[in-house]
């Protein structure tokens, strides 16, 4: 691709990423320009958010039927799994899996829920309420 056809349209991500392209200069050696987005990886990234909200709102509604705990919904809004909370918290996997139970939650003492806290970048009280105040 020339430089000068590199793809600049706008994306989700367009405030805060570029992507390095390779592509060839005026005299046809390759160097590298920035692109802002392409049109096709920008509705695919869009369906892929549509989903992750999915899952949030499901974890949600599960948390408020008392099905999970607060846990599953930081974990599908953050991201992340039981691997990688494990790594942050220092949990092992079949704790989280066991805290995940809302039952097993509630009864949480302060030092591992602030664990949990300092891994989704929140407060106790905002893991407890998830009543999140993104900044």
């Amino acid at each position: 691709m020339e430089k000068e056809r590199i793809p600049q349209d706008p994306s989700a991500l367009d405030k805060f990423t570029r992507e390095v392209c390779y592509v060839t200069d005026a005299d046809g050696k390759y160097t590298t320009g920035l692109s802002r987005g392409w049109e096709v990886k920008a509705g695919a990234l869009d369906v892929a958010w549509k989903d992750i909200e999915q899952k949030i709102a499901v974890a949600r509604e599960r948390v408020a039927k008392g099905e999970a705990s607060p846990l599953l919904f930081f974990m599908e809004l953050r991201l992340m799994d039981t691997g990688i909370l494990a790594a942050y918290t220092g949990f092992w996997q079949w704790q989280i899996k066991r805290h995940m139970k809302p039952a097993v939650f509630n009864k949480l003492s302060e030092k591992k829920l602030q664990r949990y806290a300092e891994a989704f970048n929140i407060s106790i009280r905002e893991l407890q309420t998830m009543e999140v105040h993104e900044g």
